[in-house]
């Protein structure tokens, strides 16, 4: 049964993610929205909801050691599976579509938007990871305040950013009728998407869950492995769909702002309500995936300050290595 409705909950998302790409870029055009603006804000705020909520639940509902295990876990996971697995899934799809011959292997993006998102997000969590591993008392309260409002800069100066959207966009799916869709219209689709892809998520996680907790695997593993991959993942196949439709910056800008978001909000969340220790007691599997995620930041970013050519495929590719170098070191310490 748990593997059947595993199933059912990733067909759910699936579809969602479909109506969201489709719907968030009308969205975007109706309101003469940038490329930056629909990939980095729009796009990845909306599927990042339901990771988001994960741990506000378990760190002001659950509460306890436990919850707060758990939502630590998500909060950090979050930005490493970013950085890595989804980054990975992206370079898999280029080269799955350029087999097929869909597209060119060549990746195409606005660098403008890929560098302010990475510095962005190395800036950010860099300052969130320090605050865990050196125990900095009150001072964390300043510093997730900061974090917020440098998500408030970093959202103004996306809006007012250049670059029309790439191509054109297929009919909305709830107005399959000629000529442009009404803004209404839009918003039901955008809204209809994000309730399959927060109930999809919901049961994904709920049913990895029970499969980690049957082989005995410690609540902030399970919560920093399992749950981004459960919930982040099959919403970034709106990286994939952009990939095939050769929208770049679209797709890599969904990873990218949602890696900005995940390294502020709910980072911010963390600190204020729990005590944001990352190191000591012989725990340290949160601080090393929040130092990995940020590894492969600083590669793709100096791929795109010191590379004329920036990054292609490659550097995508790496991602995976950096999540499966992680997965089997984490694994091989609790097994």
């Amino acid at each position: 049964m748990t593997v059947f409705l595993l199933i059912v909950a990733f067909g759910v998302i699936l579809a969602g993610c479909e109506l969201f790409v489709n719907g968030v870029e009308w969205f975007g055009r109706k309101l003469n929205l940038g490329e930056g603006a629909v990939g980095s804000v729009l796009a990845a705020v909306g599927t990042a909801l339901p990771e988001t909520i994960i741990p506000l639940v378990a760190i002001l509902i659950s509460g306890g050691k436990s919850g707060h295990e758990i939502g630590i876990g998500a909060i950090l996971g979050a930005p490493f599976m970013l950085s890595t697995l989804a980054i990975f899934v992206c370079g898999i799809s280029v080269v799955i579509f350029t087999l097929t011959k869909r597209r060119k292997l060549k990746v195409r993006y606005n660098k403008v938007i890929m560098r302010r998102d990475l510095a962005y997000f190395l800036v950010a969590y860099s300052i969130a990871v320090l605050c865990g591993i050196f125990n900095i008392g009150f001072f964390r309260y300043v510093v997730a305040v900061l974090l917020i409002l440098g998500y408030a800069v970093y959202v103004r100066q996306t809006l007012r950013s250049e670059g029309d959207l790439e191509g054109e966009c297929r009919a909305l799916y709830f107005h399959r009728t000629a000529g442009s869709p009404q803004l209404g219209r839009v918003i039901l689709q955008l809204v209809v998407a994000l309730a399959a892809i927060i109930f999809g998520a919901d049961l994904f996680v709920r049913q990895m869950i029970i499969v980690a907790e049957s082989a005995g695997v410690p609540a902030l593993v399970i919560s920093l492995l399992i749950t981004p991959v459960a919930t982040e993942l099959p919403e970034k196949f709106n990286s994939v769909i952009w990939m095939g439709q050769k929208k770049d910056t679209l797709a890599l800008g969904n990873i990218t702002g949602a890696m900005v978001f995940q390294s502020t909000f709910p980072v911010a969340i963390g600190m204020v309500f729990t005590d944001w220790r990352l190191w000591g007691g012989g725990e340290w599997h949160a601080a090393v995936a929040a130092g990995v995620a940020i590894l492969s930041g600083i590669i793709l970013y100096g791929r795109l300050r010191f590379f004329k050519a920036g990054f292609g495929v490659g550097s995508l590719l790496f991602g995976g290595l950096l999540y499966g170098a992680f997965l089997g070191v984490a694994l091989w310490s609790i097994l």
